[in-house]
Protein backbone atom coordinates (compact mmCIF):
# COMPACT_ATOMS: atom_id res chain seq x y z
CA UNK A 1 0.00 0.00 0.00
CA UNK A 2 1.21 3.73 -1.06
CA UNK A 3 1.67 6.11 1.49
CA UNK A 4 -0.17 8.78 -0.08
CA UNK A 5 -3.19 6.16 -1.55
CA UNK A 6 -5.91 7.50 0.68
CA UNK A 7 -4.93 11.35 -0.37
CA UNK A 8 -5.37 10.06 -3.87
CA UNK A 9 -8.53 8.56 -3.49
CA UNK A 10 -9.89 11.99 -1.20
CA UNK A 11 -8.66 14.73 -3.64
CA UNK A 12 -9.55 12.71 -7.10
CA UNK A 13 -13.00 12.45 -5.30
CA UNK A 14 -13.20 16.78 -4.78
CA UNK A 15 -12.00 17.67 -7.96
CA UNK A 16 -14.21 15.30 -9.72
CA UNK A 17 -17.34 14.90 -7.66
CA UNK A 18 -17.49 18.14 -5.89
CA UNK A 19 -15.32 21.02 -7.34
CA UNK A 20 -15.58 20.40 -11.13
CA UNK A 21 -19.01 20.21 -11.09
CA UNK A 22 -20.06 23.13 -9.15
CA UNK A 23 -18.28 25.29 -11.86
CA UNK A 24 -19.44 23.22 -14.57
CA UNK A 25 -23.44 23.76 -13.12
CA UNK A 26 -22.47 27.33 -12.25
CA UNK A 27 -20.26 29.32 -14.11
CA UNK A 28 -21.35 29.13 -17.66
CA UNK A 29 -23.33 31.83 -19.29
CA UNK A 30 -25.77 30.02 -21.52
CA UNK A 31 -27.10 33.31 -22.82
CA UNK A 32 -23.90 35.48 -23.62
CA UNK A 33 -20.99 33.24 -23.43
CA UNK A 34 -18.01 33.15 -21.16
CA UNK A 35 -18.17 32.40 -17.23
CA UNK A 36 -19.73 33.55 -14.31
CA UNK A 37 -17.35 33.82 -11.31
CA UNK A 38 -19.27 35.66 -8.97
CA UNK A 39 -21.25 32.64 -7.26
CA UNK A 40 -22.37 32.77 -3.84
CA UNK A 41 -22.08 29.57 -1.61
CA UNK A 42 -25.00 27.83 -3.59
CA UNK A 43 -23.61 28.77 -6.93
CA UNK A 44 -25.95 31.65 -7.72
CA UNK A 45 -24.85 34.93 -9.37
CA UNK A 46 -24.33 37.69 -7.16
CA UNK A 47 -22.63 40.45 -10.39
CA UNK A 48 -22.99 39.54 -13.56
CA UNK A 49 -19.64 40.89 -14.22
CA UNK A 50 -16.46 39.05 -16.06
CA UNK A 51 -13.38 39.66 -15.15
CA UNK A 52 -10.85 38.96 -18.02
CA UNK A 53 -8.46 36.94 -15.84
CA UNK A 54 -10.51 35.34 -13.97
CA UNK A 55 -12.24 33.66 -17.37
CA UNK A 56 -9.00 32.74 -18.57
CA UNK A 57 -8.43 31.12 -15.61
CA UNK A 58 -11.36 28.89 -15.99
CA UNK A 59 -9.73 28.48 -20.15
CA UNK A 60 -7.02 27.19 -19.03
CA UNK A 61 -7.61 24.65 -16.32
CA UNK A 62 -11.46 23.11 -18.46
CA UNK A 63 -8.32 23.05 -21.43
CA UNK A 64 -5.64 21.53 -18.49
CA UNK A 65 -8.01 18.87 -17.72
CA UNK A 66 -8.88 17.88 -20.92
CA UNK A 67 -4.82 16.71 -20.86
CA UNK A 68 -5.71 13.95 -18.50
CA UNK A 69 -6.65 10.43 -18.06
CA UNK A 70 -9.87 11.95 -16.47
CA UNK A 71 -11.44 13.79 -19.73
CA UNK A 72 -14.96 14.33 -19.59
CA UNK A 73 -16.90 14.95 -23.39
CA UNK A 74 -18.06 18.23 -21.98
CA UNK A 75 -15.10 19.81 -21.04
CA UNK A 76 -13.20 21.10 -24.49
CA UNK A 77 -16.39 22.51 -25.18
CA UNK A 78 -16.63 24.58 -21.95
CA UNK A 79 -13.28 25.90 -22.43
CA UNK A 80 -13.83 26.93 -26.03
CA UNK A 81 -17.27 28.44 -24.75
CA UNK A 82 -15.00 30.72 -22.74
CA UNK A 83 -11.96 31.08 -25.65
CA UNK A 84 -14.67 32.62 -28.12
CA UNK A 85 -16.55 35.08 -25.71
CA UNK A 86 -12.75 36.09 -24.61
CA UNK A 87 -11.68 36.56 -28.78
CA UNK A 88 -14.77 38.09 -29.53
CA UNK A 89 -15.06 40.94 -26.93
CA UNK A 90 -11.53 40.61 -24.64
CA UNK A 91 -9.37 42.31 -26.74
CA UNK A 92 -8.50 46.30 -27.13
CA UNK A 93 -7.79 48.04 -30.41
CA UNK A 94 -3.92 47.35 -29.46
CA UNK A 95 -4.69 43.12 -28.58
CA UNK A 96 -4.41 43.96 -24.96
CA UNK A 97 -6.32 42.31 -22.73
CA UNK A 98 -9.56 44.36 -20.95
CA UNK A 99 -9.36 44.24 -17.15
CA UNK A 100 -13.32 43.87 -17.47
CA UNK A 101 -16.43 43.38 -19.22
CA UNK A 102 -20.30 43.32 -18.56
CA UNK A 103 -22.08 40.54 -19.34
CA UNK A 104 -22.44 40.75 -22.91
CA UNK A 105 -19.04 41.56 -23.61
CA UNK A 106 -18.83 45.27 -23.70
CA UNK A 107 -15.45 46.12 -22.19
CA UNK A 108 -15.86 47.86 -18.61
CA UNK A 109 -12.51 48.24 -17.56
CA UNK A 110 -9.05 49.14 -19.37
CA UNK A 111 -6.55 46.93 -19.95
CA UNK A 112 -4.16 48.58 -16.89
CA UNK A 113 -3.01 45.09 -15.27
CA UNK A 114 -0.76 42.58 -16.99
CA UNK A 115 -2.20 39.64 -15.20
CA UNK A 116 -4.52 39.47 -17.89
CA UNK A 117 -2.10 38.62 -20.51
CA UNK A 118 -0.30 36.32 -18.00
CA UNK A 119 -3.33 33.80 -17.77
CA UNK A 120 -4.37 34.89 -21.65
CA UNK A 121 -0.81 33.18 -22.81
CA UNK A 122 -1.54 30.43 -20.31
CA UNK A 123 -5.20 29.45 -21.67
CA UNK A 124 -4.70 29.24 -24.83
CA UNK A 125 -1.29 27.14 -25.22
CA UNK A 126 -3.56 24.74 -22.82
CA UNK A 127 -6.31 24.91 -25.38
CA UNK A 128 -3.42 24.48 -28.07
CA UNK A 129 -2.65 21.03 -26.43
CA UNK A 130 -6.16 19.89 -26.91
CA UNK A 131 -7.14 21.52 -29.98
CA UNK A 132 -4.26 21.49 -32.44
CA UNK A 133 -5.90 24.75 -33.73
CA UNK A 134 -3.09 27.07 -34.34
CA UNK A 135 -5.17 30.04 -34.37
CA UNK A 136 -4.79 28.62 -30.41
CA UNK A 137 -0.67 28.77 -30.40
CA UNK A 138 -0.38 31.75 -32.08
CA UNK A 139 -2.86 33.72 -29.33
CA UNK A 140 -0.58 32.08 -26.71
CA UNK A 141 2.46 33.74 -28.47
CA UNK A 142 0.87 36.78 -28.82
CA UNK A 143 -0.06 37.04 -25.33
CA UNK A 144 3.00 36.11 -24.09
CA UNK A 145 4.88 38.11 -26.06
CA UNK A 146 2.16 41.44 -24.78
CA UNK A 147 3.21 40.16 -21.09
CA UNK A 148 6.90 39.73 -21.34
CA UNK A 149 6.94 43.14 -23.16
CA UNK A 150 4.85 44.83 -20.31
CA UNK A 151 7.16 43.84 -17.39
CA UNK A 152 8.83 46.81 -16.95
CA UNK A 153 6.37 49.20 -17.12
CA UNK A 154 3.14 46.56 -16.06
CA UNK A 155 0.32 49.34 -15.85
CA UNK A 156 1.84 51.56 -18.42
CA UNK A 157 0.05 54.91 -19.18
CA UNK A 158 -2.71 53.50 -16.67
CA UNK A 159 0.39 53.44 -13.37
CA UNK A 160 -0.92 56.78 -10.99
CA UNK A 161 2.31 57.25 -9.91
CA UNK A 162 3.98 60.15 -9.32
CA UNK A 163 7.89 61.18 -9.59
CA UNK A 164 8.56 60.94 -5.99
CA UNK A 165 6.93 56.62 -6.12
CA UNK A 166 9.62 54.52 -5.22
CA UNK A 167 10.45 52.54 -7.94
CA UNK A 168 10.39 48.15 -7.24
CA UNK A 169 10.82 45.04 -8.30
CA UNK A 170 7.89 42.87 -8.20
CA UNK A 171 8.14 38.84 -7.12
CA UNK A 172 4.68 38.22 -8.71
CA UNK A 173 5.51 39.25 -12.53
CA UNK A 174 8.90 37.07 -12.11
CA UNK A 175 7.44 33.85 -11.19
CA UNK A 176 4.78 33.94 -13.13
CA UNK A 177 6.82 35.00 -16.11
CA UNK A 178 8.53 30.91 -15.11
CA UNK A 179 5.39 29.75 -14.90
CA UNK A 180 4.14 30.62 -18.09
CA UNK A 181 7.10 29.67 -19.85
CA UNK A 182 6.94 26.33 -18.61
CA UNK A 183 3.59 26.30 -19.58
CA UNK A 184 4.25 27.41 -22.86
CA UNK A 185 7.32 25.60 -23.74
CA UNK A 186 5.38 21.92 -22.64
CA UNK A 187 2.24 22.89 -24.02
CA UNK A 188 3.71 23.95 -27.70
CA UNK A 189 6.46 21.45 -27.11
CA UNK A 190 8.93 24.21 -27.93
CA UNK A 191 12.07 25.57 -25.98
CA UNK A 192 11.48 29.17 -27.21
CA UNK A 193 10.58 30.60 -23.76
CA UNK A 194 13.27 28.74 -21.81
CA UNK A 195 15.27 31.77 -21.59
CA UNK A 196 12.86 33.71 -20.05
CA UNK A 197 12.21 31.00 -17.36
CA UNK A 198 15.91 30.99 -16.48
CA UNK A 199 15.91 34.61 -16.05
CA UNK A 200 13.25 34.48 -13.84
CA UNK A 201 14.22 31.68 -11.51
CA UNK A 202 17.18 33.89 -11.25
CA UNK A 203 15.72 37.03 -10.44
CA UNK A 204 13.32 34.92 -8.00
CA UNK A 205 16.46 32.78 -6.02
CA UNK A 206 19.35 36.14 -6.40
CA UNK A 207 17.09 38.95 -6.09
CA UNK A 208 14.04 38.70 -4.12
CA UNK A 209 15.65 35.74 -1.86
CA UNK A 210 17.52 36.88 1.15
CA UNK A 211 19.54 34.54 2.96
CA UNK A 212 20.13 37.42 5.89
CA UNK A 213 16.70 37.68 6.85
CA UNK A 214 15.51 33.92 5.22
CA UNK A 215 12.92 35.57 3.55
CA UNK A 216 11.18 35.86 0.25
CA UNK A 217 10.74 39.93 -0.43
CA UNK A 218 7.41 40.15 -2.64
CA UNK A 219 9.16 43.96 -3.37
CA UNK A 220 12.92 44.85 -3.58
CA UNK A 221 14.10 48.05 -5.34
CA UNK A 222 14.34 48.66 -8.25
CA UNK A 223 18.38 47.59 -8.21
CA UNK A 224 17.46 44.54 -5.95
CA UNK A 225 18.27 46.25 -2.98
CA UNK A 226 16.20 45.16 0.20
CA UNK A 227 13.71 47.90 1.88
CA UNK A 228 13.46 48.10 5.50
CA UNK A 229 12.64 51.53 5.90
CA UNK A 230 8.85 51.10 4.28
CA UNK A 231 6.00 48.66 4.65
CA UNK A 232 6.06 47.80 0.83
CA UNK A 233 9.60 46.86 1.45
CA UNK A 234 9.01 44.32 4.07
CA UNK A 235 5.93 42.83 2.53
CA UNK A 236 6.09 38.77 2.41
CA UNK A 237 3.57 37.09 0.95
CA UNK A 238 4.01 33.14 2.03
CA UNK A 239 1.48 31.86 -0.13
CA UNK A 240 3.26 33.75 -3.38
CA UNK A 241 6.78 32.53 -2.35
CA UNK A 242 5.54 28.88 -2.04
CA UNK A 243 4.01 28.72 -5.40
CA UNK A 244 6.83 30.25 -6.84
CA UNK A 245 9.09 27.36 -5.12
CA UNK A 246 7.30 24.36 -6.94
CA UNK A 247 7.43 26.57 -10.14
CA UNK A 248 11.34 26.47 -10.02
CA UNK A 249 11.64 23.06 -8.73
CA UNK A 250 9.66 21.55 -11.62
CA UNK A 251 11.14 23.48 -14.20
CA UNK A 252 15.00 22.51 -12.55
CA UNK A 253 13.25 18.70 -12.83
CA UNK A 254 12.76 19.12 -16.30
CA UNK A 255 16.26 20.71 -17.20
CA UNK A 256 18.35 18.42 -14.80
CA UNK A 257 19.31 21.30 -12.41
CA UNK A 258 20.07 19.71 -8.50
CA UNK A 259 21.49 22.51 -7.19
CA UNK A 260 18.57 24.85 -8.16
CA UNK A 261 16.16 22.03 -6.66
CA UNK A 262 18.71 21.88 -3.42
CA UNK A 263 18.34 25.65 -2.97
CA UNK A 264 14.86 25.87 -3.33
CA UNK A 265 14.14 22.87 -0.57
CA UNK A 266 16.37 24.98 1.70
CA UNK A 267 14.02 27.53 1.00
CA UNK A 268 10.82 26.04 1.57
CA UNK A 269 10.96 24.98 5.51
CA UNK A 270 11.88 28.85 6.16
CA UNK A 271 8.67 30.20 4.12
CA UNK A 272 6.82 27.85 6.25
CA UNK A 273 8.08 28.27 9.31
CA UNK A 274 7.65 32.59 8.75
CA UNK A 275 4.11 32.10 7.20
CA UNK A 276 2.67 29.27 9.58
CA UNK A 277 0.52 30.94 12.38
CA UNK A 278 1.95 29.03 15.75
CA UNK A 279 -1.54 30.04 17.83
CA UNK A 280 -4.16 28.71 15.44
CA UNK A 281 -2.39 27.08 12.72
CA UNK A 282 -3.13 27.67 8.86
CA UNK A 283 -0.57 29.97 6.58
CA UNK A 284 -1.14 33.83 7.26
CA UNK A 285 -2.15 35.69 3.95
CA UNK A 286 0.51 38.04 4.19
CA UNK A 287 3.72 39.54 7.36
CA UNK A 288 6.05 41.87 7.90
CA UNK A 289 9.40 40.72 7.85
CA UNK A 290 10.38 42.62 10.95
CA UNK A 291 7.19 41.77 12.58
CA UNK A 292 6.06 45.76 12.29
CA UNK A 293 2.17 46.27 11.76
CA UNK A 294 1.10 45.58 8.32
CA UNK A 295 -0.82 47.71 5.94
CA UNK A 296 -3.43 45.15 4.69
CA UNK A 297 -6.28 44.55 7.21
CA UNK A 298 -5.95 40.94 5.70
CA UNK A 299 -2.83 40.21 6.59
CA UNK A 300 -3.42 37.45 9.39
CA UNK A 301 -6.53 36.37 7.16
CA UNK A 302 -6.28 32.26 5.50
CA UNK A 303 -6.69 32.18 2.43
CA UNK A 304 -7.25 29.00 0.18
CA UNK A 305 -5.11 29.80 -2.82
CA UNK A 306 -2.00 29.77 -0.16
CA UNK A 307 -2.58 26.62 1.48
CA UNK A 308 -3.08 24.72 -2.32
CA UNK A 309 0.08 26.26 -2.76
CA UNK A 310 1.97 25.39 -0.03
CA UNK A 311 0.53 21.75 -0.84
CA UNK A 312 2.25 21.41 -3.99
CA UNK A 313 5.29 23.11 -3.00
CA UNK A 314 5.77 20.78 -0.48
CA UNK A 315 4.73 17.90 -2.21
CA UNK A 316 7.47 18.68 -5.33
CA UNK A 317 10.10 19.08 -2.69
CA UNK A 318 9.18 15.79 -1.13
CA UNK A 319 8.93 14.06 -4.15
CA UNK A 320 12.17 15.50 -5.67
CA UNK A 321 14.24 15.19 -2.05
CA UNK A 322 12.55 12.20 0.33
CA UNK A 323 13.08 14.29 2.93
CA UNK A 324 10.68 13.40 5.39
CA UNK A 325 10.29 17.19 7.28
CA UNK A 326 7.97 18.17 3.94
CA UNK A 327 5.92 15.16 4.37
CA UNK A 328 5.27 16.26 7.68
CA UNK A 329 4.86 19.70 6.40
CA UNK A 330 2.21 17.96 3.86
CA UNK A 331 -0.01 16.80 6.93
CA UNK A 332 0.20 19.71 8.94
CA UNK A 333 -0.76 21.66 5.92
CA UNK A 334 -3.42 19.12 4.57
CA UNK A 335 -4.74 18.45 8.13
CA UNK A 336 -5.40 22.01 8.51
CA UNK A 337 -6.90 23.07 5.43
CA UNK A 338 -9.49 20.25 4.62
CA UNK A 339 -10.83 20.34 8.25
CA UNK A 340 -11.76 24.20 7.34
CA UNK A 341 -11.94 24.86 3.84
CA UNK A 342 -14.12 22.28 1.74
CA UNK A 343 -18.14 23.40 1.98
CA UNK A 344 -19.72 19.98 2.66
CA UNK A 345 -23.42 21.16 2.55
CA UNK A 346 -22.39 23.18 -1.27
CA UNK A 347 -19.12 21.66 -1.91
CA UNK A 348 -16.50 23.74 -3.57
CA UNK A 349 -14.34 25.63 -0.83
CA UNK A 350 -14.83 28.77 1.00
CA UNK A 351 -11.86 30.94 0.30
CA UNK A 352 -11.58 33.24 2.92
CA UNK A 353 -10.83 32.42 6.51
CA UNK A 354 -10.46 34.67 9.98
CA UNK A 355 -7.21 34.02 11.61
CA UNK A 356 -8.93 31.19 13.36
CA UNK A 357 -10.14 29.48 10.49
CA UNK A 358 -14.16 30.28 10.58
CA UNK A 359 -15.27 31.47 7.34
CA UNK A 360 -15.36 35.36 6.66
CA UNK A 361 -16.98 34.97 3.50
CA UNK A 362 -19.25 32.48 2.19
CA UNK A 363 -18.78 32.88 -1.80
CA UNK A 364 -16.93 30.28 -3.99
CA UNK A 365 -16.09 32.99 -6.52
CA UNK A 366 -15.71 36.60 -7.10
CA UNK A 367 -13.19 39.04 -8.59
CA UNK A 368 -10.31 37.00 -7.16
CA UNK A 369 -11.49 33.70 -6.97
CA UNK A 370 -12.64 31.09 -9.93
CA UNK A 371 -12.09 27.81 -11.24
CA UNK A 372 -8.19 27.78 -10.84
CA UNK A 373 -6.01 27.44 -7.83
CA UNK A 374 -7.93 24.36 -6.26
CA UNK A 375 -8.67 22.22 -8.96
CA UNK A 376 -4.87 22.74 -9.93
CA UNK A 377 -3.86 21.73 -6.56
CA UNK A 378 -6.31 19.05 -6.32
CA UNK A 379 -4.74 17.95 -9.72
CA UNK A 380 -1.03 18.37 -9.63
CA UNK A 381 -1.27 17.18 -6.06
CA UNK A 382 -2.81 13.71 -7.27
CA UNK A 383 0.39 13.89 -9.63
CA UNK A 384 2.74 14.13 -7.39
CA UNK A 385 1.14 11.84 -4.56
CA UNK A 386 1.35 9.46 -7.40
CA UNK A 387 4.76 9.44 -8.36
CA UNK A 388 5.92 9.84 -5.16
CA UNK A 389 4.32 5.85 -4.45
CA UNK A 390 5.40 5.02 -7.92
CA UNK A 391 2.39 4.58 -9.95
CA UNK A 392 2.60 5.32 -13.90
CA UNK A 393 1.84 8.89 -15.14
CA UNK A 394 3.38 12.49 -15.61
CA UNK A 395 4.29 14.48 -12.33
CA UNK A 396 2.89 17.63 -14.09
CA UNK A 397 -0.90 15.99 -14.04
CA UNK A 398 -0.86 15.26 -17.50
CA UNK A 399 -0.34 11.66 -18.86
CA UNK A 400 2.78 10.71 -20.74
CA UNK A 401 1.09 10.61 -24.26
CA UNK A 402 -0.45 13.91 -24.34
CA UNK A 403 2.96 15.95 -22.83
CA UNK A 404 4.96 16.67 -25.77
CA UNK A 405 2.96 15.04 -29.11
CA UNK A 406 4.19 15.43 -32.33
CA UNK A 407 1.14 17.55 -32.69
CA UNK A 408 1.96 20.07 -30.05
CA UNK A 409 5.65 20.45 -31.49
CA UNK A 410 3.87 22.46 -34.47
Amino acid sequence: MGTFDADIRRYERELLESVEPFWRRYCPDPEFGGYFTCLDRDGSVYDTEKFTWMQWRIVYQYASLCATPHRRPEWLPLALQGYEFLARHGHAVDGSCYFSLNRDGTPSLAPYEIFSECFAAMACAALYRVSGDSEHRREAEAAMTRYVARMDNPRGRWDKSAAGRTRRLSLGLFMILANLGIVLDECLGTDRWLPDIRRAAAMVLDRFWSEEHGALFENVLSDGRIDLATSDGRHLNPGHGLEAMWFLLRHAESVGDPATIERCARIIPKLLERGWDPVHGGIFYFRDVLGKPHPELSADMKLWWVHNEAILAVLYAYRLTGETTFLEWFRRIDGWTWARFPDPAYGEWFGYLDRRGEPTHLLKGGRWKSFFHLPRCLLVATAQMRACDGAAGDAGGNPPTLQRSGRERG
